[in-house]
């Protein structure tokens, strides 16, 4: 018998979020909401579907594997030189190109937790040690719990090849502000990779979250992730891209590129999308709108809601958690619980918060009062 490795073996199931047609059938409602995957609201940009439409009439040909015309576009957006660029076939691909690239079995990858779910497993399969370090806990008044980077850049040792620093945060939502992420970046030694991953950094509001891109200039041993799965509205197509300041290091993340994996389709339309940047920014200021809206209401109904800098909210709820969310689903509403913990809840169209925020009424009316 064929076994596979007792670390693959080991790794949890993904479970994605529910689909919600499947959901309103099983519940016999007309309607269900998915609140789970921090997806956009928005339809795909009129752009993005005409470069699709165009695209498709090649699709008999393997697509540019150097992603040349995405490449381009992307070096000239942030002023770098296109050997720094690399994109991937979404962000989380490339977060395992990462370890492929820097981790051999008994290295470690350090980031903080809860954190972002992939970082442990990517870990794992690569046989490289896990350095946790425990969020900073917050307080009442909506603030919630962010990287602690002292005790993370305390915590990187000599067999330290990468540190993670999601932010904002997914999914507490927070961010480091710039003199916190200077003195971490100043403290890390430069033979450990530190990845700045923002895949929400379109969201931000607080001007003094750092751009991770501005950080990384001067700094050999920086690289930032971002993703066209979010605020680009592109999560079908899976395009996202690394930026390096030193070219060896997105020349040893080329190196572990699946040949093919960033579609036609999905180059045709992460161009397109970068060309209407107008209407992406737009979008965008109505997702943070609607933010603000759930934000209030949700701290109206008791919940102690930070200030998010992503598209989606956090529900400190603890032991609660998992009967909030069932409670939820059962009328209709699919979050993304993180059981013991808390809820994150995707920022969606207005009618579907609201659908939220009625099922949340619903469930509080049927608790009885202590």
């Amino acid at each position: 018998m064929v076994s596979a490795r007792p670390a693959v073996q080991a790794l949890p199931a993904y479970r994605p979020g529910r689909n919600p047609a499947d959901l309103a059938r099983e519940l016999g409602v007309a309607r269900a909401v998915k609140l789970a995957s921090n997806e956009v609201a928005f339809p795909p940009l009129p752009a993005v579907v005409e470069a699709l439409a165009t695209a498709a009439a090649e699709t008999n040909r393997y697509p540019d594997n150097g992603a040349v015309a995405l490449t381009g576009a992307l070096s000239a957006r942030y002023g770098v030189d296109p050997a720094q660029v690399v994109p991937g076939c979404g962000a989380v691909m490339l977060c395992q190109q990462l370890a492929q690239s820097f981790n051999d079995p008994g290295t470690a990858i350090a980031f903080a937790w809860r954190s972002f779910e992939m970082y442990p497993l990517l870990a794992q399969v690569a046989g490289a040690r896990s350095i946790t370090v425990p969020l900073v806990p917050g307080r009442a008044g909506g603030a919630a719990d962010t990287h602690d980077l002292d005790a993370l850049a305390a915590a990187v040792d000599e067999s330290t090849r990468l540190v993670f620093v999601c932010n904002p945060n997914n999914p507490t939502g927070t961010a480091v502000r710039r003199p916190e992420l200077e003195r971490f970046l100043d403290a890390v030694p430069a033979q450990t990779l530190v990845v700045l991953d923002e895949a929400y950094r379109e969201f931000v509001t607080d001007p003094d979250v750092p751009d991770g891109i501005e950080l990384m200039r001067g700094r050999p041993n920086v690289v930032v992730l971002r993703t066209f799965s979010k605020a680009w509205g592109l999560a079908g197509l899976r395009v996202g891209y690394l930026v390096a300041e030193d070219p060896a290091v997105a020349d040893a993340v080329r190196r572990t590129h699946v040949p093919f994996s960033v579609s036609m389709l999905a180059q045709a339309a992460a161009v397109a999308a970068l060309a209407s940047e107008d209407e992406v920014r737009r979008r965008v200021a109505a997702v943070v709108a609607e933010r603000d809206r759930l934000t209030a209401a949700l701290r109206g109904r008791g919940f102690d809601v930070a200030d998010s800098q992503a598209n989606f909210v956090w529900l400190p709820t603890g032991e609660r958690t998992a009967e909030l969310a069932a409670a939820l689903e059962a009328r209709g509403v699919i979050t993304r619980p993180f059981p013991g913990e808390g809820v994150r809840v995707t920022v969606g169209a207005p009618d579907e918060d609201d659908v939220l925020l009625a099922a949340l009424d619903e469930i509080a009316a049927a608790t009885p009062t202590p």
